[in-house]
């Protein structure tokens, strides 16, 4: 008996059943995600020298629709790291991205952000998709990550670092870890443990960031399914910061 089926037979949580009409006129506006899930160079603890810095390896992005559960396009490229472009054994240990995978298929990051810029507008004009802040119209998809650390952190500071422009649709985004924290009033220890409370299973390998990306999708649809709205819980553009 997994966490919330326990909870459930203590009658310490409500279970609400939605059918598709009642999803279909809840609260919850976005029709489509985007989920992303970087993996980046890294070392194993006290091998890392002070100056290195995360740089992301694997770029994958999975688009799904919430109404269906369906995912219906991905995006994935390997990114070459040219800080250290020579990966840990633990690191290839701990992804499964090998040095010859980075070698011959990969490319630098301002170059993987132009492909995925390509691949978002061909999605954007298939699927008439609204993103945050892009217009006055309801937004009808959002990026969806598992904590802010792709977007907050890694993806930003490596972009400075290298005097990269990213483009502003990585402005906002959705934690959904946060999400799932405020919904289920539930703090999990790691993703793994976040599935086994609602009672699901990875699919894949962890820390394959494409399998991470289309678990993290699974999740989201388990969610707005259990009624939880997913809306923007960080937005960095400039109109947003302290002044």
């Amino acid at each position: 008996m997994n966490l919330l089926e326990l909870a459930r037979s203590l009658n310490i949580v409500e279970t609400i059943k939605f059918s598709s009409g009642m999803l279909r006129n809840s609260k919850q506006n976005l029709k489509y995600v985007i989920v992303v899930d970087f993996e980046a160079t890294c070392w194993k603890k006290g091998e890392s020298p002070k100056w290195r810095q995360p740089e992301i390896i694997e770029f994958p992005a999975v688009l799904v629709d919430l109404s269906t559960q369906q995912i219906l396009s991905e995006f994935h490229q390997y990114i070459l790291p040219s800080e250290c472009p020579k990966l840990s054994d633990f690191c290839i240990n701990f992804t499964g991205i090998t040095q010859e995978l980075i070698d011959n298929n990969s490319v630098p990051l301002a170059a993987g952000l132009v492909k995925f810029g390509t691949w978002m507008n061909d999605l954007i004009d298939k699927f008439q998709l609204v993103l945050p802040n892009t217009s006055g119209s309801i937004p009808s998809v959002a990026f969806v990550t598992w904590t802010d650390w792709d977007f907050d952190v890694c993806l930003t500071k490596e972009c400075k670092r290298k005097n990269i422009e990213k483009q502003k649709f990585f402005d906002q985004w959705i934690d959904l870890k946060a999400t799932f924290k405020d919904w289920y009033k539930y703090r999990p220890k790691n993703f793994a443990d976040a599935l086994r409370f609602v009672g699901m299973k990875f699919e894949g390998r962890e820390h394959s960031g494409i399998d991470d990306s289309r678990n993290i999708a699974r999740l989201a649809c388990r969610m707005v399914l259990d009624g939880a709205p997913l809306i923007v819980t960080k937005d960095v553009s400039p109109k947003c910061e302290k002044k």
